[in-house]
């Protein structure tokens, strides 16, 4: 783990610090109730969905929302591919890698040699990563604000916000 004072520099991993709370981040919660979940959502800023997870002692935080269809990434499974930790999206089986926020596929060398002989290849970053730090048991969120275009960010708008909302079925009243 890091020593005392050190800040992480990416989602990867947290650190734990008696500094003041980092500038320009986003409370999440305390650090005991997002490991006893193991994952959290929160709007921040107003304007971003993020999930905040913890796996094997780490936290991280990345947009909720799958880069591919928008799936949900909370309700994804965490495995290793590679040698790399993912979380798996729950709608078509996207792998995308914690601390990096790639997308992962198993490539095919020849589709007509058999057995076939696959190697796993990166489609390059795809999912917003954001960087966790943690202050005295509470957990803060910087948002990435590169300008750099990730494909996750077409799912951080307020008109997917709506239609999304419009699709989830309605409450039957009780009688």
């Amino acid at each position: 783990m890091s020593s005392e004072g050190e800040t992480s520099q990416t989602s990867s991993s947290s650190s734990s610090s008696s500094s003041p709370t980092p500038s320009a981040s986003h409370f999440i919660g305390k650090k005991e109730d997002i490991v006893k979940a193991g994952r959290v959502t929160k709007l921040v800023n107003g304007c971003r969905d993020v999930l905040v997870l913890y796996h094997q002692g780490q936290l991280h935080a990345m947009d909720m929302r799958c880069y591919h269809s928008g799936g949900a990434l909370q309700y994804g499974d965490i495995e290793e591919f590679n040698g790399r930790m993912c979380i798996v999206c729950p709608w078509h089986k996207y792998k995308i890698t914690l601390a990096e926020g790639e997308g992962l596929y198993q490539a095919v060398d020849d589709p007509t040699a058999k057995p076939l002989r696959t190697h796993w290849c990166s489609k390059g970053v795809k999912q917003r990563i954001h960087k966790v730090t943690e202050v005295n048991g509470d957990v803060f969120v910087t948002l990435n604000n590169s300008s750099e275009t990730i494909e996750s960010d077409v799912y951080q708008t307020e008109k997917y916000r709506t239609v999304l909302l419009k699709a989830q079925p309605k409450p039957k009243p009780k009688k």
